[in-house]
């Protein structure tokens, strides 16, 4: 037996191809499907079943493209009301691969139509040997429950406690559990970062497993969540109807200095790819910096839109090319253009480039006691309550898509999120909302506690 997960760090997403006597199984592919084609010829398999476990919200699927380019079948839970050709799947549909055998559970809770794959290789024995969970079951955590439109947040919750509790926990301690997403989605709160563990593991040490009441399993599910990017559920119905393939991507343009300049006259975004450092340095008035590192897409999603056009600027057509990939895994295909040259034809051009002050945590703990600044943290509200600088102010990130927060332009806000990404995120959204002195805080709450300065803990309010 054949099998494999293929796992994109830049959205925490894990899928899955497992193929038996020269057939082949896709589980949750991404939209970018050339990997699973070419893991296909490289063990001599025919990719004849694409499957979904739910309909993901977070990124758009490769589930149409996969099945045009190979011949296989979609398959689908059964309340996926999805509108392309599919088998719609119920309880105890199976599919055999040679040795190998994937039977479907009902799993609803994350979405209703979620369903987990029971995976079994009768040269291993008649048991299950491992179950692909989908977003039902993380490793520490579950799928939040708030991704739906017919259902509430407290009726898909009480379905996931049954589908928890009648369907997984029932499986032998030893088979092998592989979710589709680990730390760092926004799909649950609380992932760990290893990629696989057992059902025993997370019997034991999994919270939401821990919760006996379905009252209180409800509770805990529905209070706390994180912010749902308003993305998530134009992403489920992109899947719902199946994505263009990406061939049908036009090419992109190069936009020269003077036309961006008016375009961003005219209310047009720039969004530039570089570091932190660089962008500090010398950028565009009023751009935005995603940088590439990180989770670059879901933030352009979450801060931005899939409606949105921008035009990228980058140090090279190489990660123009790779940005334009990315923002395409969340949806985000109205990409306006590149600025031609970088950020150095926009300098040949004669045009002006804006900065970004940085300081280090010593620094700014200087600054607070000696001059009027304001501190702003943008980390996420659990983060905060964690710990957080005392008498800071509080506007998570995810805010900045409604409104910069409501703080004073013309005093010093000295910015931090938990180690600088984020950070540089806000201080460019807020320079371009006229923020007039604005300072990333290099290495955030994580250089701030490790240089042992002092930390105070209350309920977050935002500012």
């Amino acid at each position: 037996m054949y099998f494999e997960q293929f796992y994109l760090g830049c959205l925490a997403h894990a899928s899955y191809m497992a193929g038996s006597e020269g057939v082949a199984a896709v589980v949750d592919p991404q939209r970018d499907v050339e990997i699973y084609l070419e893991a296909a010829r490289q063990n001599n398999l025919r990719i004849e079943h694409v499957i979904e476990t739910h309909l993901h919200a977070d990124f758009v699927s490769g589930h149409r493209e996969l099945a045009a380019r190979t011949g296989a079948k979609i398959y689908m839970g059964s309340h996926a009301g999805a509108t392309f050709p599919h088998v719609a799947v119920h309880d105890g549909f199976e599919l055999k691969l040679g040795s190998l055998s994937i039977k479907v559970l009902e799993t609803p809770g994350h979405t209703p139509e979620s369903i987990c794959l029971l995976v079994t290789d009768s040269t291993k024995g008649p048991s299950p040997w491992a179950v692909l969970t989908g977003d039902t079951l993380f490793l520490g955590d579950v799928g939040r429950p708030d991704l739906s439109r017919q259902f509430s947040p407290p009726e898909l919750a009480g379905m996931l406690y049954d589908s928890l509790h009648s369907k997984l926990l029932t499986l032998s301690d030893s088979v092998l559990v592989y979710p589709a997403h680990g730390a760092g989605s926004l799909c649950g709160k609380n992932m760990r970062a290893e990629r696989s563990s057992t059902i025993g593991t997370e019997r034991l040490t999994n919270y939401a497993l821990q919760i006996n009441s379905k009252e209180e399993f409800v509770k805990q599910l529905t209070s706390n969540l994180p912010a749902r990017p308003e993305y998530f559920l134009q992403d489920a119905e992109i899947n719902r109807s199946g994505a263009a393939t990406l061939s049908e991507l036009p090419e992109l343009p190069p936009i020269d200095a003077m036309l961006l300049q008016k375009m961003l006259e005219e209310g047009e975004i720039a969004l530039d790819l570089r570091t932190g450092e660089e962008f500090c340095a010398g950028h565009v008035p009023g751009s935005i910096n995603i940088a590439l590192s990180g989770q670059f897409a879901s933030w352009a999603g979450a801060i931005l839109g899939l409606n949105s056009d921008p035009v990228l600027i980058a140090e090279s057509e190489d990660r123009i090319a790779e940005a334009r990939m990315r923002l395409a895994r969340v949806g985000m295909e109205n990409i306006a253009g590149y600025l031609r040259g970088g950020i150095q034809g926009w300098a040949e051009a004669g045009l002006d480039l804006a900065q970004t002050a940085q300081i280090d945590v010593s620094e700014l703990s200087r600054r607070r006691d000696h001059s009027n600044i304001q501190v702003l943290d943008v980390r996420r509200e659990a983060e905060w309550e964690g710990g957080h600088i005392d008498g800071a102010m509080f506007w998570p990130l995810d805010n900045f898509k409604i409104s910069p927060p409501e703080i004073d332009k013309d005093v010093p806000v000295a910015v931090h999120c938990k180690s600088g990404y984020r950070s540089m995120v806000a201080c460019s959204l807020l320079q371009r909302a006229g923020f007039r002195n604005v300072i990333n805080v290099t290495g955030g709450f994580d250089a701030w506690q490790q240089a042992n300065l002092p930390v105070a803990t209350a309920k977050a309010v935002e500012v």
